[in-house]
């Protein structure tokens, strides 16, 4: 093993999730002094053109499920307990498998970490002999994150530990790691220092939309209109790199006082902050950033599949709440912030969810278990 190990992460831009969970390991590896790490989109460089079609298909399905048209979530369902050695299992830990090959015999990694479920990574090393990291990007789990040969999972919570040992998987093999996102998430600085302090009013509790760069966050206006009517607050809409929501949203509610529409934000940890609570959907690294700034979190209208897992995951632990109508996510946002024990309950229900550091105690440990050579068990039968 080498002193500085060369790392291969693969990921994908399947939402954007994959990418920034991959980023953060990146960075913290650099923070350890491992410097060779590649990012690679496996299935982007693989299947360019399957890629754009499958990447169209899933985000044209969240905008078209409030219709109930929802085909990326009846495929989510008919395959989530498929056999890796079967079938569909078969076909997708194919995918990729000759780009992969030919990426790890130009970079000659110590290790490939996956934060997307690629089948073929870990045939692969299990060949080759060079370990197989999987970080689960959700709090819940899906036939196509498990495969016997990985060496190692990183997980959000230890439901998630149990599930995957329910299924035959050693104890040793599995860290509760929680979700990585940026460092930034552990330092920001608190709504009275930080950069929003001259744009947002200290006498107003803030509710922070976060409308997605797609739009799928789904009736923005209609939430505006009915979220300003809550007492004593401000709103602020962040629309991502979605440049014509934006304008839209910009030129309807402009004007109006304590409604702040924002484009892409870069430091969206210091707005989080900042923030009072959260609407969003459930994707899980933007669940896990809010979870480590303790904001309480409000998800509307959950799409089908590992969103809907996960919002109902975070419900069912009493740190999120659920709504599938206008007036159902505007009342229990005016009962949460008027209830004040109410409030800090649910910040502590948080608290025991919350996972601090991700990526640096993945790589740490990842470092230490490449270290050590031990044989690779696999699934227990």
């Amino acid at each position: 093993m080498r002193r500085n190990s060369r790392i291969l992460i693969l990921t994908s831009s399947y939402g954007d999730g994959h990418l920034q969970a991959a980023r953060s390991l990146k960075q913290a590896f650099h923070m350890q002094g491992t410097d060779e790490v590649l990012i690679m989109d496996l299935m982007k460089e693989a299947h360019p053109v399957l890629n754009k079609i499958s990447t169209t298909i899933y985000i044209t399905s969240m905008l078209t499920s409030q219709f109930g048209f929802d085909y990326y979530g009846w495929s989510y369902y008919m395959t989530r307990n498929t056999k890796t050695h079967l079938g569909l299992g078969r076909f997708f830990n194919n995918l990729g498998k000759k780009k992969l090959k030919e990426a790890v015999e130009r970079v000659r990694p110590d290790a490939i970490i996956s934060t997307f479920p690629y089948g073929a990574v870990p045939e692969l090393c299990a060949q080759i002999g060079i370990p197989a990291y999987t970080v689960v990007t959700d709090f819940t789990l899906h036939s196509r994150w498990v495969h016997p040969n990985i060496n190692k999972y990183y997980v959000a919570t230890e439901d998630l530990k149990e599930e995957l040992m329910s299924i035959g998987f050693a104890g040793p093999q599995i860290e509760v790691s929680g979700i990585p996102i940026r460092q930034a998430f552990d330092h920001a600085a608190p709504a009275n220092t930080n950069k929003f302090r001259g744009v947002l009013s200290p006498e107003r509790r803030t509710i922070l939309i976060l409308a997605g760069s797609y739009g799928v966050l789904g009736n923005v206006d209609e939430m505006i209109d009915s979220l300003q009517n809550v007492p004593d607050t401000q709103l602020v809409v962040v629309c991502g790199r979605n440049e014509k929501l934006e304008r839209k949203l910009r030129s309807k509610f402009g004007g109006r006082p304590h409604c702040h529409i924002f484009g892409f934000v870069e430091d969206i940890h210091e707005l989080m902050a900042a923030s009072s609570c959260i609407v969003t959907k459930a994707g899980g690294l933007t669940l896990s950033e809010a979870l480590s700034l303790k904001v309480p979190i409000f998800i509307y209208k959950p799409f089908a599949g590992q969103e809907k897992e996960n919002a109902n995951f975070l419900a069912r632990k009493g740190a999120a709440l659920i709504s599938h109508q206008m007036e159902e996510l505007s009342g229990q946002i005016r009962q949460l912030l008027a209830d004040g024990a109410g409030y800090g309950e649910l910040m502590q229900r948080m608290s025991q969810l919350q996972r601090k550091s991700a990526a640096e105690y993945i790589i740490q440990d990842m470092l230490g278990s490449m270290r050590q050579t031990a044989p690779l068990t696999g699934l227990q039968h």
